[in-house]
C-alpha cells in the first residue's frame, strides 16, 4: 500500500496539517499508521466527514459506528492525558452517540448518577448500534449500583444481552459485558472460561483496556471470595491467593501506563491497592492510590475514587484529604450515597441483607473476622488494642444479628 506524508495529504483534501494529525488521533482516518511523531496515510484513504459544518451534520449517520471497537470508550486511548476529558467529549461531536455515551463515563466516573442515568435512558430509547447498545445498559447498571435499585439492575442485563450480535465476536463482547456488570458486585461465576484464563484474544484490540480492568476486578473479587471461605480453589486458601494476585495486576497497571490508558490505570492501580490493603501491605497500597489520586484530580473524578472507599476502608480518605480537603469531602458524600446503593442492591440479587451501619473501624475488624483472622491476629494488624477488637466484634453481631462465622454474608 502506498502512503502519503500529512503535509501532502492536507493539499490533497483542502485541510490543514493540524486539523489532518487530529483525525488522525482520534482515528477518524481508516488505515493511518503511525511512525513516532509522524503520521503516514494510504494514498486512497477516504477523506473523513467534517461533523462541524451544517452539512456535515446533515449528512452524517446518526447510527455510524463507534470510533473504537469497544463500550468501553473512556477506557480506550481516545483520553491519554489527565485534565482533557471535556475537551475528548467535544472532539467526538462528529459522532453524537460516540459524544454522549463518553460524557456518561466521564460523568459516571465524576459520580454525577443523575446524568448517566438520563443518557442511558435516552439511548436505549432510540435504535443504535451494537456497541452503543452494550454501552447504554452498562451504564444502566452503574446506575442500579448507586440507587440500589435491582430492577434496574435486571433491565439493564436483559438490554445488553439483546444486542444485535452480528458473529461471535460480537457475542464475546457481550458475554464480557455483561460480566462485567456481575462483578460490580464481586459475582465472578459469570466470566466465560476464556476470560478466567486471561485470554482477551476473542475481542477486539480495541477492548484491551477495559479487559485487563474487568480482568483485574476478577482476580480481586475471586481472591476475597476465597478468603472469605465461600468460593473454594483446589490448592489455595485463606489470603494466601490473594497475596499472589498483585503479580499478575502490576504488569498490567505498566501496560496501561505505556500505552496512556489513563481510565484503565485509575481502576487497575485502585484494584491493585485494595488487594495490597487485604494483603497487610498498606504501604504498597498507598503508593498505587497516591497514583491514583493523582491521575483523577485533574477530571474530577471523585465518583471512581467513592467506589473505591468500600474495599480500601480509611485508606482512600487519609491519602485524599492529605492532597486535597475539598476533594476528600466531595469523595466522603458520594461514597454514601454509593455505599447505600451497593448494598442495597447486592444484597437483593443474594437474597441477603448487607449491614450499611457498621463504621470503617467496624466494617474492616468485621472483615478480618470473615478472613479466619483470631482477635489477636486482627489487633495486631490493625494496631488496636484486644477489647477494641472484641467490641467491634461484638457491635458487628448486635448490628447483623448474626454469629462471627456468618459476617461474610453481611459484608
Amino acid at each position: 500500500m502506498e502512503y502519503l506524508k500529512i503535509d501532502e495529504i492536507a493539499k490533497q483534501w483542502g485541510l490543514g496539517v493540524r486539523r489532518i494529525q487530529l483525525l488522525c488521533a482520534e482515528g477518524k482516518i481508516e488505515g493511518a499508521v503511525r511512525f513516532g511523531r509522524d503520521w503516514m496515510i494510504p494514498k486512497d484513504a477516504k477523506k473523513p466527514l467534517d461533523g462541524r459544518t451544517k452539512a456535515g451534520r446533515a449528512l452524517a449517520n446518526e447510527n455510524m459506528p463507534m470510533p473504537r471497537k469497544t463500550p468501553f470508550l473512556y477506557m480506550t486511548d481516545l483520553y491519554h492525558t489527565p485534565g482533557t476529558a471535556d475537551s475528548v467529549g467535544e472532539s467526538l461531536a462528529y459522532n453524537h452517540e460516540a459524544q454522549v455515551l463518553f460524557e456518561a463515563e466521564v460523568a459516571y466516573s465524576r459520580g454525577e448518577i443523575d446524568k448517566v442515568y438520563d443518557i442511558a435512558s435516552y439511548l436505549m430509547s432510540k435504535h443504535s448500534g451494537f456497541y452503543a447498545i452494550i454501552s447504554a445498559g452498562m451504564l444502566l447498571a452503574m446506575c442500579a449500583v448507586w440507587k440500589g435499585d435491582i430492577e434496574m439492575w435486571r433491565k439493564a442485563k436483559i438490554h445488553i444481552s439483546e444486542a444485535p450480535a452480528k458473529n461471535d465476536d460480537d457475542r464475546d463482547t457481550m458475554l464480557l459485558a455483561i460480566s462485567a456488570v456481575d462483578i460490580m458486585i464481586y459475582n465472578v461465576e459469570s466470566f466465560p472460561e476464556w476470560f478466567k484464563k486471561g485470554r482477551f484474544e476473542p475481542l477486539h484490540k480495541d477492548a484491551y483496556p477495559a479487559a485487563k480492568v474487568y480482568y483485574a476486578k476478577y482476580l480481586y473479587a475471586l481472591g476475597y471470595a476465597v478468603a472469605m471461605g465461600l468460593v473454594k480453589v483446589e490448592g489455595t486458601q485463606g489470603l494466601y491467593i490473594m497475596s499472589v494476585i498483585s503479580f499478575s495486576v502490576e504488569p498490567m497497571i505498566a501496560w496501561a501506563k505505556a500505552n496512556s490508558s489513563i481510565m484503565s490505570e485509575i481502576y487497575l492501580r485502585l484494584t491493585c491497592a485494595a488487594i495490597y490493603h487485604n494483603c497487610g501491605k498498606d504501604e504498597d497500597a498507598i503508593y498505587h492510590i497516591d497514583k491514583a489520586i493523582e491521575l483523577a484530580l485533574p477530571d474530577r473524578f471523585y465518583g471512581v475514587l467513592a467506589e473505591y472507599c468500600r474495599a480500601l476502608d480509611t485508606l482512600i480518605e487519609r491519602r485524599l484529604s492529605l492532597v486535597d480537603e475539598k476533594a476528600w469531602s466531595e469523595v466522603k458524600k458520594l461514597y454514601k450515597v454509593y455505599n447505600e446503593g451497593w448494598s442495597r442492591l447486592s444484597g437483593a440479587v443474594r437474597g441477603k441483607k448487607l449491614i450499611t451501619t457498621l463504621s470503617a473501624k467496624e466494617r474492616e475488624v468485621a472483615k478480618l473476622a470473615a478472613f479466619g483472622m483470631t482477635n489477636p491476629e486482627i489487633a495486631e494488624k490493625l494496631h488496636m488494642s484486644l477489647p477494641a477488637v472484641k467490641q467491634a466484634i461484638r457491635i458487628t453481631m448486635e448490628k447483623s444479628g448474626m454469629s462471627r462465622d456468618q459476617f461474610a454474608a453481611i459484608l
